[in-house]
């Protein structure tokens, strides 16, 4: 069960952060209300959330999973991939001192959040162009050394490996049908994510709810059928930021 959240708001200067995916430029008042929507859904799951303010230096540093991997009993400082995220995960650091024990990636690692993955008792690390190999090596040492078994996996035509492979527990695994490395995951019951509906392939399990972005029908079924209660969120002005559900908090 996790019980405690951490957020931040977006920034007035939102629009100017990191995107490929050319859907147009965010309206930052909506952008705001999804915002909020968000964090509702996450108290609705029974989180505590700790809320921190915008920060205006960083553009992309509401998406504040890429900061850190966080476990209930301890968490690593990520080191972010892109150069123009460097310095988001200082503030990050700060607030899960007091919390939980802190261990770090350090130069030459890099390492977004977004490319990890916890199923239960395993970690999953995306290879990917924010991910290197000596961040992985980084973090498999210290997964390894609180008993986790970890496995690396490359990450193709995907930001993130979140972007296309999310864990709903119960043996249950979202995947983006193009996503090049799905044979990794045989043992797991894989629900297939189609491309017409790839941004939902990140849909977020907290609790007894997993949260899903609205208007990918197919999708929210497939979750349906398992028998989990959906929470629908309108997620477009993060979208158009290369940003989804798990994004946006960092959740133990």
């Amino acid at each position: 069960m996790f019980t405690k959240a951490i957020v931040r708001k977006p920034a007035e200067t939102f629009a100017n952060g990191i995107t490929t995916a050319n859907l147009g430029k965010p309206d930052y008042n909506l952008t705001l209300k999804q915002h909020e929507a968000y964090c509702k859904a996450l108290i609705k799951c029974g989180l505590e959330l700790i809320v921190l303010d915008a920060d205006p230096n960083f553009p992309d540093s509401c998406f504040v999973e890429d900061t850190a991997v966080v476990t209930k009993n301890f968490g690593i400082i990520a080191r972010p991939g892109d150069q123009r995220r460097l310095g988001e995960e200082v503030e990050i650091k700060k607030v899960l001192k007091p919390l939980l024990k802190l261990h770090y990636i350090k130069e030459p690692g890099k390492l977004d959040g977004g490319d990890i993955m916890q199923a239960d008792e395993k970690f999953y690390i995306g290879l990917s162009n924010r991910t290197n190999l000596s961040g992985s090596k980084q973090l498999k040492e210290v997964l390894s050394a609180y008993n986790y078994d970890v496995f690396s996996v490359p990450v193709c035509n995907l930001l993130h490996f979140k972007t296309g492979v999310n864990y709903l527990g119960e043996n249950n695994l979202l995947v983006h049908t193009e996503f090049c490395s799905k044979d990794d995951f045989m043992s797991y019951n894989r629900i297939i994510v189609d491309n017409d509906e790839e941004y939902a392939a990140n849909s977020l399990r907290i609790n007894d709810y997993v949260l899903t972005p609205k208007g990918f029908p197919k999708t929210k079924a497939s979750i349906e059928k398992l028998g989990y209660q959906i929470i629908e969120l309108e997620m477009s002005e993060f979208q158009k930021m290369d940003g989804g559900l798990s994004c946006l908090s960092l959740r133990f």
